[in-house]
């Protein structure tokens, strides 16, 4: 334990190595931002939204059916939805507040549990690149929607673990873009991001123990442990690494996997990776990871069961040495969890349920955490160890269905999709 103890002081003491580019100051270019690592940089918000709760700024509608979140490049956000002509890729102008263009990138609208887009749109440079909910992704122009390439993931045997759709963001990695068919010879795919031709294609092992064959719903992050470069998803039969530079199986941490749906996107830090999942048998669990002879060896260095400790979906956010996300199945109770012990140093459980319920998308700026409950209330809490502090809640104008897309702030702008509608909220200090 001691030697535990010591190794986990120098990690969580030294920064975190994060191989993913830095976007542009006030860019969001991707699902859960720069990094992946669901943090705005805009400083001064407004911090008391009891005295004043934020203000809507404009909406618009026009978006189809979908649970998708918005990625915002300058002055274009974009974002998928369910529309007649199939479920498309669209487009805004933030500037004049309209939709400048819409792209369908299925022949017809899908149809699974929970019918609707999922996939927040990944934006590199003049291109962007989508997943559908049955199972596609495509390349399109950013300016204007047209469609460079495309694949079906049946090409690699696709399959989800459950039926309710395909629901990644693909990953841009230099040269590459990386998805998850889910397939038996094929669990990742990294593709050639110009022509979109296969680099390689990653089998995984079944090595046994809980979960699903199949992609998961999670999304990939990079990870520079040990050493090596790889890509670390939560997939149907749990976490799993796989070598970048040639798609090798590097290891597999199934503890967390549940046979429903495996949903959080991991937290990667220097040589570690902390991952969680919902339901009955998910759990979390904080793994170190090191070498083994070519190899990537998962060690646990701790698991929580699901009663104990469990993010259902909404994500995960990581603020210096702690980890903010909403606690418990289908509840979104706020908790703060030292990442290095896995200690629960606060959980909001009887104090939040006047704010909202059930699961909640957390996003991080200034500071502050901002929880979107699937009951559609937002709310401003506190990012620190130091105890629970709600800094005030508001009712969006409107809410339809689960309030399940993530929130996102650029330029003291909160952004909600809510189906067919988009608003955008002022939450910047006066």
């Amino acid at each position: 334990m001691r030697r535990w103890s010591l190794l986990l002081t120098v990690c969580f003491l030294a920064p975190t190595v994060t191989a993913m580019a830095a976007a542009p100051s006030g860019d969001w270019p991707q699902w859960r931002g720069p990094g992946r690592e669901n943090r705005s940089d805009f400083k001064g918000i407004n911090a008391d939204w009891t005295a004043s709760p934020p203000k809507l700024l404009w909406k618009l509608d026009g978006f189809g059916g979908g649970f998708a979140s918005v990625s915002i490049q300058g002055d274009r956000l974009y974002t998928t939805g369910n529309l007649p002509d199939g479920q498309n890729v669209i487009a805004v102008d933030l500037k004049s507040h309209q939709i400048v263009w819409t792209k369908p990138i299925t022949d017809q609208v899908p149809k699974h549990g929970y019918d609707g887009s999922r996939c927040t749109p990944t934006i590199d440079g003049d291109r962007l690149y989508a997943v559908s909910s049955n199972g596609g992704i495509s390349s399109l122009k950013a300016e204007t929607g047209e469609v460079v390439w495309q694949h079906n993931f049946k090409e690699w045997g696709g399959k989800m673990m459950s039926g309710w759709g395909f629901s990644e963001s693909p990953l841009v990695d230099g040269d590459h873009v990386l998805c998850t068919p889910g397939g038996d010879g094929a669990m990742i795919v990294c593709l050639n991001k110009l022509d979109g031709k296969e680099v390689w294609a990653s089998a995984v092992p079944d090595e046994g123990g809980a979960g699903k064959a199949g992609a998961g719903y999670s999304s990939i992050v990079i990870s520079e442990a040990a050493g090596v470069k790889q890509y670390v998803t939560l997939a149907g039969r749990g976490a799993i690494g796989v070598r970048a530079r040639d798609g090798k199986h590097l290891w597999t941490y199934n503890k967390v996997a549940n046979g429903t749906a495996n949903i959080p996107t991991c937290i990667v830090k220097g040589d570690y990776v902390f991952t969680s999942s919902g339901y009955n048998d998910g759990g979390s669990a904080l793994l170190k990871l090191s070498r083994d002879g070519v190899g990537v060896k998962a060690e646990e260095v701790y698991y929580h069961r699901s009663n104990e400790l469990q993010n259902h979906h909404g994500g995960m956010v990581l603020v210096g040495d702690h980890i903010y996300f909403g606690h418990g199945h289908n509840k979104g109770f706020p908790v703060c969890v030292d990442m290095a012990t896995g200690k629960t140093v606060w959980e909001a459980a009887s104090e939040s349920r006047d704010i909202g319920n059930g699961s909640a998308g957390v996003t991080y700026v200034d500071g502050h955490l901002i929880f979107r409950y699937q009951s559609g209330q937002v709310a401003l809490i506190e990012a620190t160890p130091n105890g629970f502090h709600l800094k005030g809640s508001f009712k969006p104008e409107i809410i339809e269905r689960e309030g399940w897309a993530h929130p996102v702030v650029v330029d003291g702008k909160l952004y909600l999709r809510e189906q067919n509608h988009l608003m955008v909220y002022d939450i910047a200090a006066k």
